[in-house]
């Protein structure tokens, strides 16, 4: 692409800056991406801790709601008397502009609200597990919804640092480099010119000299 600008000082001095704030720009993306690198790193291995635990519980849980509805039969007005969840809170905390969740769930005592005369103890196992399983989960969407902002938070860091790495900068370097050929190239004119107008005046000089001293 042909560069399109006026080789002149001015014009050198303001791409010279222009060039120094896109490296400098770019060491700012790179430390940043560096960060988010690190802090998806820490999650990522949080995410394979939390889904072996979190499928370990469920299996569980499934298995003991599996055999209390084989020893008591369906339980399913059982699990319409469980009271649903409304303490779950959602703040967010930021990493280099990278806005993560942080999800908190009230530790509230377990409440069974349903008889004991007519239910056993497979039935309380299953609400303990799931239970569990509801805090894992919270968790684990805390997690995972953080790995997925970071991700996506890397991928424009790195979009916008190659853009700058590979067609801002080069292209301010080419600007530098073709006005400061061209300027030492007018610096190169002017001094030959200026030596030949030199010698030039000298030669009229010694001219002009001989002519005074010559007889009548």
């Amino acid at each position: 692409m042909a560069i399109q600008v006026f080789p002149t000082k001015g014009n050198l001095i303001n791409t010279k800056k222009s060039l120094a704030l896109a490296k400098l720009g770019y060491e700012l993306l790179d430390r940043k991406r560096n960060v988010l690198i690190r802090e998806l790193m820490q999650l990522l291995d949080s995410a394979k801790e939390i889904r072996g635990s979190i499928e370990t519980t469920y299996i569980q849980a499934y298995t003991a709601l599996q055999t209390a509805n084989i020893t008591m039969g369906i339980i399913d007005n059982i699990a319409d008397a469980m009271p649903y969840e409304d303490g779950i809170k959602v703040s967010y905390r930021s990493v280099m502009g990278c806005e993560l969740p942080t999800i908190t769930l009230e530790n509230k005592p377990i409440k069974l609200d349903y008889g004991f005369i007519n239910t056993d103890s497979n039935v309380d196992k299953a609400v303990i597990c799931f239970d569990k399983v509801k805090h894992m989960t919270a968790v684990l969407a805390e997690v995972e919804n953080s790995i997925y902002r970071l991700t996506n938070a890397i991928k424009k860091t790195q979009t916008r640092a190659n853009a700058l790495q590979n067609i801002v900068i080069p292209r301010y370097e080419s600007i530098v480099k073709f006005i400061s050929n061209s300027l030492e190239e007018k610096e190169r004119e002017e001094f030959s010119r200026m030596k030949v107008i030199k010698a030039q005046k000298k030669k009229h000089y010694k001219f002009k000299v001989s002519a005074n001293r010559s007889p009548n």
